[in-house]
């Protein structure tokens, strides 16, 4: 039987905290780490990373090897050698990157080996040339240092860790290492979840199905029925792909607290070089990017930060999207030059996109909706559809920027020889600061079709209409009620995104709080909730719905004991219905 619901997350969180208990060594200085998963921790999730916590804040070496046996049979299962480097070196990064002191020993080999370059290597979302990242095989963060295996380990299975001595040192005395059988062993679930599943779990401290955002992706098989992957808060240092798979929501649980990072770009993977430089464009889409989902439709997004490390300027998408009817809702999407790139039809609400410029790239139709653009250098957009589809439309979008720059909304429709005669970014609504007074970067010399449309923009600060005096003579203004037919038609995300009409299941941004109140008083619970489209509410009393209360905030008036219990909301609409998590009311 699988347990499910909130007694469910009690009991894994009980054993994820058992999984933390200090397993100590046997000798030196080595005997004040602290092990996770613990030393003979049981019911492991075999995608977990391998943290060890030292008294004292340790340094990586550029030589010793991080070795994972098959305790049943002694056969090497992993092993990382920390002479190879894991990629080409990138000044642009910053700590905890940068601090990793790599040396190259020539013939060097791992498990599943270094690319031909002589980086480390590993396959993330697929099998495929496109699908080998260089990667960070150990990160350090301050006193922990988490180990990147190169595959996740297999269920049902006994494994022990060996750690040579010159992988770390430490301040005052020397780090021994982990040798023997003994030194380090846990043992893995016995089975995965059921493949019939509708929805995953996944938890940094492991009391979910998978530790791991990649591992649950690749357990979910290409299938029609929509899967739901719950991204419980923490930090997931990972480079994430999925590639062929449709049909996957991302929800975490809180915007903030959720955020998938890693200091990807396109230097440390860089697509590779040909003669013919289109194809390995559309081979390679997926190399830089934190969070790529290629040839992947019905992809939905909600609710988390998706963040590129790497120091500006660096081509580095936080998120490429290259598939049909993708949504993206409530998401930060923080990047560099290129944070978005999206090609296909794509639906963007409610989320914020920032990067050192051209944040939002690609040839596809993507309809922004109440977003936060915002740039610490060049141009917001560089748009590159052809007269195939429609461009990048923003309606009640604020276009910002910081650190005093002033730029532009989009640069010029070229890239090298290519030109993109087509090019169209439509502004409705817009807030605007930081925009040079052109408002739009230069162009080619046919402009003739070249949608540079703006209308009603206002001044951020003032709320006054902007000074649109002084716009390129390419763009154009739109006025009622000459234009209301453009206005109205690109106001509709149906009309800019191949007559789909984008739809997602509710999802919670804030669960209701628990309250303690005094007899008489009023007391008020309340949830915020997103979905396509909007969401409809019934607040429930310890599992019983309320009558007449389907707002999304739930008052009550002269409070008395009987007034005590749960309070939880389900929020639904047609795609489906999601309930909170209760909030207790206390009467005293």
């Amino acid at each position: 039987m699988r347990l499910t619901g909130p007694l469910a997350r009690l009991l894994m969180r009980g054993l994820a905290a058992l999984l933390l208990v200090p397993a100590m060594a046997a000798h030196g200085a080595t005997a004040d780490i602290t092990r996770w998963p613990a030393d003979q921790a049981v019911n492991v999730n075999p995608d977990t990373p391998l943290r060890i916590v030292f008294p004292s804040e340790p340094v990586l070496g550029n030589q010793g090897r991080i070795k994972v046996f098959d305790a049943a049979d002694g056969r090497l299962v992993d092993m990382l050698d920390l002479s190879i480097p894991p990629g080409p070196r990138n000044s642009r990064t910053r700590q905890p990157y940068e601090r990793l002191r790599y040396a190259a020993t020539p013939g060097a080999k791992a498990i599943a080996g270094p690319e031909p370059d002589g980086y480390q290597r590993k396959y993330i979302g697929g099998d495929t040339a496109a699908d080998a990242y260089h990667f960070y095989p150990v990160l350090m963060d301050g006193r922990t240092a988490t180990i990147a295996l190169h595959r996740p380990l297999a269920y049902g299975k006994t494994y022990h860790v060996q750690i040579d001595a010159e992988v770390f040192s430490t301040e005052g005395a020397a780090f021994h290492g982990l040798a023997g059988k003994a030194a380090w062993t846990f043992s893995t679930k016995q089975v995965p979840p059921p493949q019939q599943t509708r929805q995953l779990i996944v938890a940094a401290d492991g009391s979910g199905d998978f530790s791991t955002v990649q591992a649950a992706i690749d357990f979910i098989p290409e299938r029609d029925h929509r899967v739901t992957i719950l991204i419980r808060n923490g930090i997931y240092e990972e480079i994430v792909h999925l590639r062929n798979k449709s049909n996957i929501s991302f929800v975490g649980e809180n915007r903030e607290e959720a955020v998938i990072r890693y200091a990807n770009n396109g230097v440390f993977n860089a697509r590779p070089e040909g003669p013919d430089m289109a194809e390995m464009v559309r081979k390679f889409h997926n190399r830089r990017a934190v969070f790529a989902a290629t040839r992947a439709n019905g992809i939905h997004i909600a609710n988390l930060t998706l963040q590129s490390m790497g120091d500006k300027p660096a081509q580095a998408e936080a998120l490429l999207i290259l598939g049909e009817q993708a949504i993206v809702s409530h998401v930060t999407i923080d990047g560099s030059g290129d944070a978005l790139q999206a090609v296909g039809s794509v639906y963007v609400t409610d989320s914020r996109i920032q990067g050192y410029g051209d944040n939002v790239l690609g040839s596809g139709a993507v309809f922004f909706n109440r977003c936060d653009m915002v740039s610490s250098f060049g141009p917001h957009v560089w748009v590159r559809n052809t007269a195939g589809n429609r461009g990048n439309v923003f309606k009640d979008c604020r276009f910002r920027t910081t650190g005093g720059a002033q730029t532009v909304f989009a640069r010029a429709p070229r890239n090298g020889t290519i030109d993109y005669p087509h090019a169209e970014v439509v502004l409705l609504n817009s807030r605007i600061e930081g925009i040079r007074p052109e408002g739009w970067g230069a162009v080619g010399s046919d402009t003739s079709n070249i949608h540079y449309w703006e209308y009603n923009s206002t001044d951020a600060s003032s709320g006054k209409a902007a000074d649109v005096s002084g716009r390129a003579p390419y763009s154009r203004q739109l006025v009622y009620p000459r234009d209301a037919q453009i206005i109205d038609n690109y106001s509709q995300a149906s009309f800019v995104l191949k007559g789909w009409t984008p739809a997602m299941a509710p999802f919670i941004v804030a669960q209701p709080a628990s309250a303690t109140a005094r007899q008489g008083d009023s007391v008020r619970f309340s949830v915020q909730a997103a979905g396509l489209p909007p969401a409809a509410y019934q607040w429930l009393k310890d599992g019983v719905a309320l009558a007449g209360e389907t707002l999304p905030e739930l008052t009550l008036r002269n409070a008395a004991r009987a007034s005590g219990g749960d309070y939880a909301v389900v929020v639904s609409n047609e795609s489906g219905a999601v309930t909170s998590l209760p909030a207790r009311l206390v009467v005293d």
